[in-house]
Formats: C-alpha cells, structure tokens, sequence
C-alpha cells in the first residue's frame, strides 16, 4: 500500500504543524569566509610574524622613497653608501631615519616601544654603549698585532696632522656611527623582535646572521671568508642583545670597530678603502693572515677572535634579557609572543 506523502504548505497557508519554535526559525550563520586567507595571515593573537616584518619593510621604504623623492624636488642627491665621511653620514643616516621612523609606525599598531624593540632611550650612549667601544677597539687592534707580529702589517707615516686629525677623526666617528645604528636597528632591532615572537630567539638570530653576512657579499671586493666573518660577528652582536637586553654594546662595538679598521690602522673594511684615513700603512703578507684586499674580516684569525668574545660575553652576562616585558595589546595586527621565554637562552 501506497504511503501518504507529506503535504507541503502553500505560501500563504500556515504549516499544519502549527506553530514552530522561534529557535527553529533561525538561519544558522555561514562558514567562515576565506579561511585559507586567514590560516595564512593571521593566528589567533594577530598577524603574523612573518608578515609584520614586510609590513615593516614595505614602510620604511615608502618613507626612504619619499625622502629621495622630496630631495629631489629641492634639488638635493642624497648619497647612499661608503663615499667621503659627510655622504655617508648622510646617506647612513637617511637609511636609519627610513627604518627607525618604520618601527615607530608599527610601535603605534602594536603598542609597543622602541625599548621592546631592543633601543630604549633610557641608557643611550650610557656603560654598555661604551663597553662596546672598548671591546670593539681592543679586539680590531688584538686582530691587527697577530697580522703585525706576522708581518703583514707596518705603519710607513702618518698622513693627517694638526686639525686634519681632529676634522676627519671626528666626522669618520660620526659616519660609522650612523652606520652603526642602520646596520644594527635593521637587522637585530624590529627584525629580530619580530622574528622572535614567531620562531623564537635563536634562530632569528641564525637566520638574520647569515642574511648580514650575505649582504656583505655585495661589498666590492668581498669574499666568502668575509661573508662568513660578517656572518657571524652578526651572531655575537645578536647574543650581546639576548644578555644585555638592548643594541647599545653592539652599537658601540660595530662602530668602533669598522672607525679602527678604516680610520685608525687604515686598512681595507670588506674590501673597501675610505678617503681621509689616518696612516700610510703596509698591509701584505699571506692572504691567511691578513685577508688581502678585502681586509682583517678575511684572515682566518678573524674566527678564534669571534670565538673567544662570544665565550667571554657570554661568561660576563649570564642572565637573558631579550625579548623582555612588552606592552600588552589589544589590537588585531599585534602578535603577542608570552610564549617565548628564556628556555631560548
């Protein structure tokens, strides 16, 4: 026998039913829209680590490309790269305003300070900034003796006298001090809080050294030994930041560094010679010991030294200090990292 079929009410007409529920009557919500999209960009605390930097990026270029652009509409070429002391204090230092003026930006979307990002204003240029000074100093100069005691270094005269001394001694200082502050803030400042909260300390710092070192590579005249040196002289820059909690000994050291290697002892930096250095020197011997053209960076000594300071630091400063305490957020684009502790140390 034939069962009756269920009849469906008309428009119009009420369900035979009578009645229904009001829950019943709700329209169930849709499926999240673009849920790969959101796997991609976003976790539950915010955007990702990942793409915080390139934001970072694309914004410091934004400002780096205005300011080429407003020097252009007055007239001026400002000069990037290692020219005479005054062009790379300008261009260093526009590169630094470019990222420095990013990290603001995206300090005002993560409600965070220039200290989270590892350059608080409280202690600049105070007893780590010169702690660096005098290690970066002393470990130029100890590289330099091994070469002397070679034989592969001499000094035949000095070549600056009277206020010559004084005017390219202190505009060099200020060069590789804006320098410094690009190279370091760049790399080991925004970069590496960033990259921390998404894949923890030590290896941003692994993968930021070996980014340093390859750019180095761009450098006329640079090596691969030099690539490596830089490498991991960027290592130990990024282990100075994990136990001192901010860049200024790094800061200090990197510009004190580069001011003996090219000023003081007047010997080729990762290839390069600047104009206005202090002495005529001899720089020759096997390219082992010396480095060659391209300089101190490329002796093989250059890696014992890295060694024994990494050691040395690490003995002197136990404790980690970075990342440190950040400002709570509560905006999307924020990624809080609680869960990064010192168990990276």
């Amino acid at each position: 026998m034939d069962e009756p079929k269920p009849q469906l009410a008309t428009y119009g007409e009420p369900d035979s039913a009578g009645p229904q529920p009001i829950e019943s009557l709700t329209v169930a919500p849709p499926p999240p829209s673009w849920p790969l999209l959101r796997v991609i960009f976003l976790n539950p605390k915010g955007l990702r680590a990942g793409w915080r930097l390139v934001l970072f990026l694309v914004v410091a270029f934004a400002v780096l490309s205005g300011i080429a652009r407003l020097s252009h509409l007055l007239g001026l070429r400002p000069s990037l790269g290692i020219l005479g002391p005054l062009d790379t204090i300008e261009g260093e230092t526009l590169l630094f305003v470019s990222v420095f003026a990013a990290a603001a930006f995206m300090g005002k979307v993560e409600r965070r300070s220039f200290a989270d990002y590892a350059l608080p204003l409280r202690g600049a240029f105070g007893r780590r900034f010169w702690e660096g000074v005098v290690w970066g100093l002393a470990a130029l100069s100890a590289l330099v003796l091994v070469m002397w005691l070679g034989h592969g270094f001499g000094v035949n005269r000095i070549l600056l006298g009277g206020r010559e001394i004084f005017l390219f001694g202190g505009l060099w200082a200020l060069a590789f001090l804006a320098v410094a502050f690009f190279e370091e803030f760049l790399m080991r400042g925004y970069a590496l809080f960033t990259l921390t909260t998404g894949i923890g300390f030590w290896l941003s710092a692994v993968a930021l050294s070996f980014l340093f070192g390859a750019v180095h590579l761009g450098n006329s005249g640079e090596s691969w030994v030099g690539g490596v040196s830089a490498g991991l002289i960027g290592l130990f820059f990024c282990l100075t930041v994990r136990r001192t909690g901010s860049l200024w000994f790094a800061i200090g050291f990197h510009a004190a560094w580069d001011y003996a290697e090219s000023f003081i002892y007047s010997v080729p930096d990762s290839g390069i010679m600047v104009p206005g250095h202090l002495m005529d020197s001899s720089f020759g011997g096997p390219r082992w010991l010396t480095g060659g053209h391209i300089g101190p960076e490329g002796s093989v000594f250059v890696f014992p030294l890295i060694g024994l300071l990494s050691l040395a630091f690490a003995r002197l400063n136990k404790e980690a200090r970075f990342p440190g305490p950040w400002a709570p957020v509560s905006s999307a684009p924020a990624e809080a990292s609680q869960d990064v502790d010192a168990s990276n140390a």
